[in-house]
């Protein structure tokens, strides 16, 4: 089989192969039959990839009202800030890590 450059799609030859002379006779190779069709099956986690791909494009990555309310806070300097519970986040990521 050669493969185009172009467009990737398989050329088969239309000859028929046979076994070595010194193989019995139900090992030959049948004949290649070149189609236009291809089947494609997509197996159930596949599918499930898929949906959780779509799903995730139509919703946002972040909550906006959030990060705005969150931007406010910080500049008004009413934000607070809690180092323990930060470096306790920071600590366990550090664990979870290989």
């Amino acid at each position: 089989m050669t493969i185009e450059s172009i467009n990737g799609r398989l050329q088969t030859s239309s000859t028929i192969k046979s076994a070595p002379k010194n193989q019995p006779e139900s090992t030959k190779t049948n004949v290649v039959k070149n189609t236009d069709t291809d089947d494609v099956s997509i197996t159930t986690m596949a599918q499930g990839i898929k949906k959780a791909f779509e799903s995730s494009a139509a919703s946002e990555a972040f909550d906006l009202d959030k990060v705005n309310s969150v931007k406010k806070a910080l500049s008004e300097g009413s934000y607070a800030i809690n180092a323990e519970r930060i470096a306790k986040k920071m600590l366990e990521f550090e664990l979870a890590l290989p």
